[in-house]
């Protein structure tokens, strides 16, 4: 899973303290790997008689959006298991182009960088820099 702490030298006085978000990475994981194991359709695949490899459905992907009245969280999955999560005001339109373009950047500038390695924190101020010129114009709409 990545979570993206940009640096921010304005809130806190040693922002390189924030390097894990350990709480909201194990909670945010338990809450995914509990959804992939919900699904709605299991029940009635099991009752099923005949059942083709044609006519199952896919398996569960785990959560994909959750909204509330106060905020929704989109999660976007990679084919290598990374999860991309974004928190959006409700109202928020194209989550799912934002979020692949966040998914662009970073396989642009992350995954590109000889210096980085997976499963650690980001730190590439060249993302960073792209990241907040794609979010700025969008945060103030």
């Amino acid at each position: 899973m990545l979570i993206h702490i940009p640096p921010d030298t304005s809130s806190s006085p040693h922002p390189s303290s924030l390097t894990c978000n350990h709480p909201a990475n194990v909670s945010l994981r338990s809450v995914h790997a509990l959804t992939t194991r919900l699904h709605p359709l299991s029940h009635a695949a099991n009752t099923s008689i005949s059942s083709t490899p044609s006519s199952r459905p896919d398996p569960p992907s785990g959560i994909e959006v959750l909204e509330t009245e106060n905020f929704r969280l989109q999660c976007f999955q990679t084919l290598t298991g990374t999860k991309f999560l974004l928190f959006t005001d409700p109202q928020q339109a194209n989550v799912d182009v934002i979020i692949r373009k966040i998914y662009e950047l970073y396989s642009d500038y992350v995954m590109k960088n000889p210096f980085y390695q997976t499963e650690m924190p980001v730190r590439c101020e060249s993302f960073d820099r792209k990241l907040g010129a794609y979010l700025r114009p969008l945060n103030s709409r």
